[in-house]
């Protein structure tokens, strides 16, 4: 069958294709049905996605890495350009060329053309801003049709992960999803059950969705904000009294969408003469060794790693000897929780929203399906299954269940099209 489900996330993709009635997940790279969500563009014009894209930076051949690439979705980025050795290219053509190669990957797999898909979307890609929100959609189709795709539809993420797990289900239950991804946080309300399953129009099943653009990389950038960027100079001070060094370097250099911003030329000089400035240069030396060697994605990737840990450990450390000798940071799972407990507030804020829509009391959820990579973190689960206490706690797939569902969904829409 031609069609499928893809599920584009902020740090990982996956793509789903029918076998027989069931939706399989692409091995897009070696043994794997997830692969990263990032792009190596390498100085002799070679361009590398997912685990090889990482692994080459890792390994520090010359180039360029860009993770996190749906996050410019609905940003003004979109249609801004970015240095690659001698060139510059759209950051929507960066996306266009990922996605075109997980379509030919997933068809390689599956041995088969894929013309017609359903599209996973966050319930909001831009907060408050309905205008935003139709461009970042309308832009990924109008790249899903450059890349090849046909027919393209879209579904909202929690709602496919609900498709998903209505596949376990013996009875009917209220259930509330919660997908808290890389990117965004999205959660439904559905009535699902065995008997709703087949129907061909589930709207009257659907009974709320809201989101908000707040996800694993926003936890990044407060923890490297919070611990990490004060060893580099960030809420330091310049020479001249009452002036602080600018911030706006900091908040670049931690947010994974950002952070090729501070490789341009320009930003390299600027960093050099506020060196000269700051009352604590020493500091500065750090951050421009970091930008010169253009291993911000180093940084990031080891803060994000750290706060992975702290969800079963209870303390972490950054080795940062690669930039100063015996620096490092140490973070304790109360400081990941200090510098991140207003997001999973905010995230769980959501849910209450979600049941007004709904018209239904926090009891009345039968289960909470959980999915999403950031489900993990401690601090978010209680806040979200503390809204809705006498629910059933369900895990899903933290990285497939939306993928599946998409293809559930494309399944439902298209059929077992030739």
């Amino acid at each position: 069958m031609s069609i499928c489900g893809l599920d584009f996330g902020t740090s990982n993709t996956t793509l789903g294709t029918i076998e027989g009635h069931a939706p399989v997940l692409a091995a897009l790279e070696t043994g794997e049905t997830t692969i990263p969500s990032a792009i190596f563009y390498e100085v002799d014009g070679a361009v590398l996605i997912g685990r090889k894209a990482i692994a080459a930076y890792v390994e520090g051949a010359p180039g360029r890495l860009m993770r996190s690439l749906k996050s410019v979705l609905g940003t003004a980025l979109i249609d801004e350009t970015t240095r690659l050795g001698r060139e510059r290219t759209k950051f929507r053509d960066v996306i266009a060329y990922y996605l075109g190669a997980v379509k030919r990957r997933a068809e390689q797999a599956s041995g088969r053309e894929l013309r017609d898909v359903v599209h996973g979307r966050p319930v909001h890609f831009v907060d408050n801003d309905e205008a935003a929100d139709r461009k970042a959609e309308a832009t990924l189709r109008e790249i899903a049709r450059e890349v090849g795709f046909e027919d393209i539809t879209f579904q909202f993420e929690p709602i496919a992960a609900a498709l998903d797990y209505e596949r376990q289900l013996s009875g009917e239950e209220v259930a509330l999803i919660a997908d808290i991804g890389g990117g965004t946080s999205d959660f439904s309300i559905v009535r699902l059950g065995p008997q709703r399953r087949d129907k061909a129009n589930r709207a009257a099943d659907i009974l709320a969705n809201d989101g908000v653009r707040i996800g694993g990389t926003n936890f990044d950038a407060a923890l490297s904000l919070g611990v990490v960027m004060p060893l580099f100079g960030f809420g330091s001070t310049m020479k001249r009294e009452g002036l602080d060094v600018p911030s706006s370097y900091f908040h670049d250099l931690a947010t994974w969408s950002s952070i090729n911003r501070m490789y341009e030329p320009r930003v390299i000089s600027e960093l050099r003469q506020v060196r000269q400035e700051a009352s604590e240069p020493a500091l500065l030396d750090r951050l421009v060794r970091v930008i010169e060697e253009q291993r911000g994605h180093t940084l990031a990737m080891e803060i994000e790693d750290a706060k992975i840990a702290l969800s079963e450990n209870k303390r972490a450390e950054i080795p940062l000897e690669w930039v100063a000798a015996n620096l490092r940071a140490a973070i304790s799972r109360p400081d990941l929780v200090g510098h991140t407990k207003h997001l999973a507030e905010r995230i769980a804020a959501r849910i209450q929203n979600c049941l007004t829509q709904a018209a239904l009391p926090a009891d009345a959820i039968d289960a909470v399906f959980l999915t999403g990579g950031s489900v993990r973190l401690a601090h978010v689960r209680k806040a979200i299954t503390k809204a809705v206490p006498k629910a059933r706690i369900v895990e899903g797939d933290t990285f497939g269940a939306v993928g599946k569902g998409l293809t559930l969904e494309a399944l439902r829409r298209y059929g077992p099209r030739d």
